[in-house]
């Protein structure tokens, strides 16, 4: 996850066991992406850099920046 801190950072924050980013109210996710498993493993079964890959040329930056300047 990217985020925004209260101070006005940016930093790339990593959760585990399912944690999201909704539940921390010091950071405002701008931009999230799941890669537990249950997320590509379907379309790309274990090859987690073609997923990340994709999803790279898929992400809206017009969204991700308005969720950054709001």
């Amino acid at each position: 996850m990217v985020s925004e801190k209260a101070d006005g950072t940016v930093a790339i924050v990593n959760t585990s066991n399912a944690a999201t980013p909704l539940t921390d109210s010091t950071v405002t996710p701008i931009m999230t992406v799941d890669v537990w498993e249950h997320a590509y493993y379907i379309d790309y079964r274990n090859v987690r850099p073609d997923y990340l890959a994709h999803f790279w040329q898929l992400v809206n930056w017009d969204f991700v920046n308005k969720n950054f300047t709001a």
